[in-house]
Protein backbone atom coordinates (compact mmCIF):
# COMPACT_ATOMS: atom_id res chain seq x y z
CA UNK A 1 0.00 0.00 0.00
CA UNK A 2 1.52 3.32 -0.67
CA UNK A 3 0.32 7.23 -0.07
CA UNK A 4 -0.40 9.08 -3.00
CA UNK A 5 1.23 12.09 -2.57
CA UNK A 6 0.82 13.61 -6.07
CA UNK A 7 -2.88 14.31 -6.06
CA UNK A 8 -3.32 17.18 -9.14
CA UNK A 9 -0.78 15.35 -11.38
CA UNK A 10 -2.30 11.79 -10.92
CA UNK A 11 -5.47 13.43 -11.08
CA UNK A 12 -4.71 15.62 -14.08
CA UNK A 13 -3.30 12.15 -15.95
CA UNK A 14 -6.48 11.07 -15.82
CA UNK A 15 -8.43 14.25 -16.93
CA UNK A 16 -6.15 13.81 -19.82
CA UNK A 17 -6.91 10.35 -20.77
CA UNK A 18 -10.63 10.90 -20.31
CA UNK A 19 -10.71 14.09 -22.96
CA UNK A 20 -8.45 12.20 -25.43
CA UNK A 21 -11.03 9.23 -25.36
CA UNK A 22 -13.75 11.67 -25.60
CA UNK A 23 -12.42 13.70 -28.80
CA UNK A 24 -11.59 10.33 -30.01
CA UNK A 25 -15.32 8.96 -29.93
CA UNK A 26 -16.54 12.41 -31.35
CA UNK A 27 -14.36 11.93 -34.41
CA UNK A 28 -16.39 8.36 -34.76
CA UNK A 29 -19.66 8.89 -33.87
CA UNK A 30 -20.97 10.00 -37.20
CA UNK A 31 -20.12 7.18 -39.27
CA UNK A 32 -19.50 4.64 -36.65
CA UNK A 33 -23.00 4.76 -35.08
CA UNK A 34 -23.34 1.49 -34.39
CA UNK A 35 -20.23 0.58 -33.72
CA UNK A 36 -19.36 3.29 -31.26
CA UNK A 37 -22.79 2.13 -29.64
CA UNK A 38 -21.68 -1.15 -29.33
CA UNK A 39 -18.12 0.15 -28.09
CA UNK A 40 -20.11 2.43 -25.78
CA UNK A 41 -21.76 -0.53 -23.84
CA UNK A 42 -18.61 -2.71 -23.71
CA UNK A 43 -16.82 0.29 -22.44
CA UNK A 44 -20.08 0.70 -19.85
CA UNK A 45 -17.35 -0.19 -16.58
CA UNK A 46 -14.57 0.73 -15.57
CA UNK A 47 -11.42 -1.63 -14.88
CA UNK A 48 -8.20 0.19 -13.88
CA UNK A 49 -4.86 -0.97 -12.70
CA UNK A 50 -5.56 0.10 -9.38
CA UNK A 51 -7.63 1.34 -6.82
CA UNK A 52 -6.78 4.58 -4.92
CA UNK A 53 -8.77 4.32 -1.41
CA UNK A 54 -9.38 7.39 0.84
CA UNK A 55 -11.30 7.71 4.58
CA UNK A 56 -11.93 10.84 6.00
CA UNK A 57 -9.21 12.33 8.37
CA UNK A 58 -9.43 11.44 12.14
CA UNK A 59 -6.45 12.14 14.57
CA UNK A 60 -5.34 8.81 14.20
CA UNK A 61 -5.34 9.15 10.70
CA UNK A 62 -1.81 7.57 10.34
CA UNK A 63 -2.10 5.37 12.71
CA UNK A 64 -5.10 3.85 10.95
CA UNK A 65 -3.44 3.32 8.10
CA UNK A 66 -1.29 1.26 9.24
CA UNK A 67 -4.19 -0.52 10.79
CA UNK A 68 -5.46 -0.58 7.53
CA UNK A 69 -2.76 -2.59 5.59
CA UNK A 70 -4.49 -5.98 6.13
CA UNK A 71 -7.73 -4.64 4.60
CA UNK A 72 -5.44 -3.11 1.50
CA UNK A 73 -3.78 -6.53 1.19
CA UNK A 74 -6.84 -8.39 1.19
CA UNK A 75 -8.37 -5.97 -1.14
CA UNK A 76 -5.38 -6.16 -3.72
CA UNK A 77 -5.54 -9.65 -3.68
CA UNK A 78 -9.30 -10.21 -3.80
CA UNK A 79 -10.00 -7.49 -6.69
CA UNK A 80 -6.11 -8.44 -8.54
CA UNK A 81 -5.66 -4.17 -8.25
CA UNK A 82 -2.61 -2.52 -6.98
CA UNK A 83 -4.10 -0.32 -4.01
CA UNK A 84 -3.44 3.23 -3.19
CA UNK A 85 -3.85 5.56 -0.85
CA UNK A 86 -4.65 9.10 -0.46
CA UNK A 87 -4.04 10.97 2.45
CA UNK A 88 -7.32 13.65 2.61
CA UNK A 89 -6.56 17.06 4.68
CA UNK A 90 -10.82 17.22 5.14
CA UNK A 91 -14.05 15.61 4.95
CA UNK A 92 -14.22 17.50 1.04
CA UNK A 93 -10.87 16.63 0.00
CA UNK A 94 -12.33 13.20 -0.21
CA UNK A 95 -15.41 13.94 -2.08
CA UNK A 96 -13.72 15.76 -4.42
CA UNK A 97 -11.41 12.96 -5.00
CA UNK A 98 -14.49 10.87 -5.78
CA UNK A 99 -16.32 13.26 -8.13
CA UNK A 100 -13.16 13.70 -9.82
CA UNK A 101 -12.66 9.93 -10.14
CA UNK A 102 -9.50 9.82 -8.15
CA UNK A 103 -10.59 8.01 -5.47
CA UNK A 104 -12.65 4.58 -5.94
CA UNK A 105 -12.84 3.14 -2.48
CA UNK A 106 -13.15 5.40 0.42
CA UNK A 107 -14.79 6.02 4.29
CA UNK A 108 -17.16 8.80 4.53
CA UNK A 109 -19.10 10.41 7.31
CA UNK A 110 -23.08 9.81 6.34
CA UNK A 111 -23.49 13.20 6.00
CA UNK A 112 -20.66 13.77 3.40
CA UNK A 113 -21.84 10.53 1.95
CA UNK A 114 -24.97 12.10 1.21
CA UNK A 115 -23.57 15.31 -0.17
CA UNK A 116 -21.51 13.32 -2.31
CA UNK A 117 -23.97 10.93 -3.94
CA UNK A 118 -26.29 13.76 -4.41
CA UNK A 119 -23.54 15.13 -6.57
CA UNK A 120 -23.16 11.99 -8.43
CA UNK A 121 -25.19 8.75 -7.94
CA UNK A 122 -22.44 6.83 -8.44
CA UNK A 123 -21.07 7.33 -5.32
CA UNK A 124 -22.67 4.48 -3.72
CA UNK A 125 -22.93 2.79 -0.07
CA UNK A 126 -22.21 -1.26 0.44
CA UNK A 127 -20.95 -1.69 3.92
CA UNK A 128 -20.39 -0.13 7.47
CA UNK A 129 -19.33 -1.57 10.42
CA UNK A 130 -21.72 -3.38 13.38
CA UNK A 131 -19.77 -1.52 16.43
CA UNK A 132 -19.32 -3.64 20.37
CA UNK A 133 -20.66 -1.63 22.81
CA UNK A 134 -18.26 0.63 24.38
CA UNK A 135 -17.94 3.53 27.11
CA UNK A 136 -20.66 5.87 25.34
CA UNK A 137 -20.93 3.35 22.15
CA UNK A 138 -24.13 1.43 21.73
CA UNK A 139 -23.81 -2.04 19.89
CA UNK A 140 -25.13 -2.09 16.59
CA UNK A 141 -24.30 -0.30 13.01
CA UNK A 142 -24.91 2.83 14.26
CA UNK A 143 -24.26 5.98 16.83
CA UNK A 144 -25.42 8.96 18.76
CA UNK A 145 -24.39 12.58 18.37
CA UNK A 146 -23.38 13.73 21.96
CA UNK A 147 -22.94 16.76 23.69
CA UNK A 148 -20.52 16.95 26.89
CA UNK A 149 -18.45 19.32 28.68
CA UNK A 150 -16.30 18.64 31.51
CA UNK A 151 -17.36 16.89 34.83
CA UNK A 152 -16.64 20.10 37.57
CA UNK A 153 -17.50 23.05 35.42
CA UNK A 154 -20.79 24.67 35.89
CA UNK A 155 -21.74 23.75 32.49
CA UNK A 156 -24.32 21.15 33.77
CA UNK A 157 -27.29 21.83 31.79
CA UNK A 158 -28.37 23.03 28.20
CA UNK A 159 -29.56 26.82 29.99
CA UNK A 160 -26.62 27.17 31.53
CA UNK A 161 -24.44 26.72 27.79
CA UNK A 162 -25.77 29.92 26.91
CA UNK A 163 -23.27 32.26 25.71
CA UNK A 164 -20.74 29.57 25.99
CA UNK A 165 -18.06 28.83 23.64
CA UNK A 166 -18.97 25.65 21.56
CA UNK A 167 -16.84 22.90 19.61
CA UNK A 168 -17.86 21.38 16.42
CA UNK A 169 -15.98 18.99 14.89
CA UNK A 170 -15.99 19.87 10.38
CA UNK A 171 -19.02 20.84 8.08
CA UNK A 172 -19.09 17.95 6.90
CA UNK A 173 -19.40 16.23 10.25
CA UNK A 174 -22.98 14.23 10.45
CA UNK A 175 -23.25 13.98 14.51
CA UNK A 176 -20.49 17.01 14.51
CA UNK A 177 -22.47 19.80 12.37
CA UNK A 178 -25.36 18.41 10.50
CA UNK A 179 -26.80 17.09 13.71
CA UNK A 180 -26.27 20.04 16.16
CA UNK A 181 -27.71 22.78 14.02
CA UNK A 182 -30.91 20.92 12.45
CA UNK A 183 -31.80 18.69 15.66
CA UNK A 184 -30.24 20.62 18.52
CA UNK A 185 -30.82 24.25 17.07
CA UNK A 186 -34.93 23.01 18.15
CA UNK A 187 -33.61 22.15 21.66
CA UNK A 188 -32.87 25.40 22.12
CA UNK A 189 -34.99 27.24 19.79
CA UNK A 190 -32.59 29.11 17.98
CA UNK A 191 -29.35 29.01 15.47
CA UNK A 192 -26.38 27.86 17.58
CA UNK A 193 -24.82 31.15 17.18
CA UNK A 194 -27.51 32.69 18.47
CA UNK A 195 -27.39 30.66 21.63
CA UNK A 196 -23.80 29.85 22.06
CA UNK A 197 -21.18 32.91 22.51
CA UNK A 198 -18.92 31.58 20.12
CA UNK A 199 -19.04 28.07 18.06
CA UNK A 200 -15.88 27.21 17.03
CA UNK A 201 -14.68 24.01 14.55
CA UNK A 202 -11.71 22.12 16.04
CA UNK A 203 -10.90 19.58 12.87
CA UNK A 204 -12.36 16.33 14.24
CA UNK A 205 -14.29 14.32 17.54
CA UNK A 206 -10.91 13.40 19.01
CA UNK A 207 -9.96 17.10 19.42
CA UNK A 208 -13.36 18.03 20.39
CA UNK A 209 -12.83 15.63 22.78
CA UNK A 210 -9.86 16.89 24.01
CA UNK A 211 -10.40 20.45 23.83
CA UNK A 212 -13.82 19.98 26.39
CA UNK A 213 -10.76 18.19 29.08
CA UNK A 214 -8.49 20.48 28.77
CA UNK A 215 -11.12 23.68 28.94
CA UNK A 216 -10.70 25.08 25.30
CA UNK A 217 -14.42 25.04 24.87
CA UNK A 218 -16.90 24.76 27.02
CA UNK A 219 -19.08 22.05 25.33
CA UNK A 220 -18.66 19.88 22.14
CA UNK A 221 -20.82 17.88 20.10
CA UNK A 222 -18.93 14.80 19.48
CA UNK A 223 -19.88 10.94 17.69
CA UNK A 224 -19.98 8.29 20.55
CA UNK A 225 -17.64 5.91 19.04
CA UNK A 226 -14.98 8.88 18.12
CA UNK A 227 -15.18 9.77 22.26
CA UNK A 228 -14.89 6.33 23.13
CA UNK A 229 -11.21 6.50 21.48
CA UNK A 230 -10.36 8.99 23.36
CA UNK A 231 -11.24 7.24 26.27
CA UNK A 232 -9.12 4.32 25.01
CA UNK A 233 -5.83 6.65 24.83
CA UNK A 234 -6.68 7.83 28.58
CA UNK A 235 -7.36 11.38 27.61
CA UNK A 236 -10.61 11.38 28.48
CA UNK A 237 -13.30 9.25 30.42
CA UNK A 238 -16.85 8.77 30.61
CA UNK A 239 -17.00 9.97 34.11
CA UNK A 240 -15.06 12.98 33.19
CA UNK A 241 -18.33 14.62 31.09
CA UNK A 242 -21.26 15.89 31.39
CA UNK A 243 -23.39 14.42 29.29
CA UNK A 244 -26.38 16.88 28.30
CA UNK A 245 -27.89 15.42 25.05
CA UNK A 246 -27.78 12.52 22.96
CA UNK A 247 -29.53 12.35 19.36
CA UNK A 248 -31.15 9.41 17.59
CA UNK A 249 -28.99 6.97 15.79
CA UNK A 250 -27.12 7.44 13.05
CA UNK A 251 -26.12 4.91 10.34
CA UNK A 252 -22.46 4.29 11.02
CA UNK A 253 -19.67 5.53 8.53
CA UNK A 254 -20.38 4.50 5.07
CA UNK A 255 -17.69 2.79 3.20
CA UNK A 256 -18.28 3.36 -0.72
CA UNK A 257 -17.06 2.73 -3.81
CA UNK A 258 -17.90 4.33 -6.93
CA UNK A 259 -20.76 1.94 -8.88
CA UNK A 260 -19.03 2.74 -12.88
CA UNK A 261 -16.28 0.18 -11.69
CA UNK A 262 -16.61 -2.79 -13.21
CA UNK A 263 -19.06 -5.35 -11.21
CA UNK A 264 -16.34 -7.79 -10.24
CA UNK A 265 -14.49 -5.41 -8.77
CA UNK A 266 -16.87 -4.11 -6.78
CA UNK A 267 -18.39 -7.70 -5.93
CA UNK A 268 -14.73 -7.91 -4.81
CA UNK A 269 -13.89 -4.18 -2.83
CA UNK A 270 -17.51 -5.34 -0.59
CA UNK A 271 -16.32 -9.22 -0.57
CA UNK A 272 -12.59 -7.27 1.20
CA UNK A 273 -14.72 -5.65 4.30
CA UNK A 274 -18.31 -8.04 4.72
CA UNK A 275 -15.50 -11.40 4.76
CA UNK A 276 -13.18 -9.41 7.81
CA UNK A 277 -14.69 -11.19 10.59
CA UNK A 278 -12.96 -14.63 8.61
CA UNK A 279 -10.17 -13.17 7.93
CA UNK A 280 -7.08 -13.70 10.86
CA UNK A 281 -5.09 -11.08 9.66
CA UNK A 282 -7.66 -8.42 10.15
CA UNK A 283 -8.65 -8.93 13.46
CA UNK A 284 -6.11 -6.02 15.02
CA UNK A 285 -7.77 -3.90 12.43
CA UNK A 286 -11.59 -4.94 13.83
CA UNK A 287 -10.25 -4.32 17.07
CA UNK A 288 -9.48 -0.70 15.93
CA UNK A 289 -12.79 0.17 14.90
CA UNK A 290 -14.58 -1.90 17.76
CA UNK A 291 -16.49 -4.14 15.71
CA UNK A 292 -17.03 -8.01 14.75
CA UNK A 293 -18.30 -7.58 11.75
CA UNK A 294 -19.06 -5.02 8.96
CA UNK A 295 -22.78 -5.46 7.21
CA UNK A 296 -24.01 -4.56 4.04
CA UNK A 297 -25.55 -1.24 3.56
CA UNK A 298 -27.83 0.39 1.07
CA UNK A 299 -28.56 3.70 0.48
CA UNK A 300 -31.50 4.05 1.77
CA UNK A 301 -30.25 3.34 5.10
CA UNK A 302 -29.13 6.95 4.96
CA UNK A 303 -32.47 8.68 4.07
CA UNK A 304 -32.39 9.59 7.69
CA UNK A 305 -29.48 11.70 6.92
CA UNK A 306 -31.09 13.03 3.71
CA UNK A 307 -34.31 13.85 5.67
CA UNK A 308 -31.83 16.03 7.57
CA UNK A 309 -29.50 17.74 4.88
CA UNK A 310 -33.43 18.76 3.75
CA UNK A 311 -34.01 20.40 6.48
CA UNK A 312 -30.87 21.57 7.05
CA UNK A 313 -31.03 23.43 3.35
CA UNK A 314 -34.80 24.54 3.61
CA UNK A 315 -33.56 26.75 6.34
CA UNK A 316 -31.04 29.10 4.46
Amino acid sequence: MKIRNKYLQTMRSKLLRGTALIAGSALMAVPLAFGFAQSAQAAACENPDELTFAMIPTEESVAELQLYKPVTDRMAKLTGKKIQFFMPTSYASVVEGLLSKFVDVAVLGPYTYVIANSKDPSVEVFATYAKKPGHMQEEGPGYRGVLISKKGSKFTTIESLKGSILGLTDPGSTSGNLMPRVVFSKVIGTELENFFGKVAYTGSHELSSVAVMKGKVDAAFVASHRFDNVVAKGEASLEGVNVLWKSNPIPQDPFVYRNTLCDDIKANIAATFLGLKNDPNAQKFLANVKSNTFVPMTSSDYDIIRDLKAAKDARK
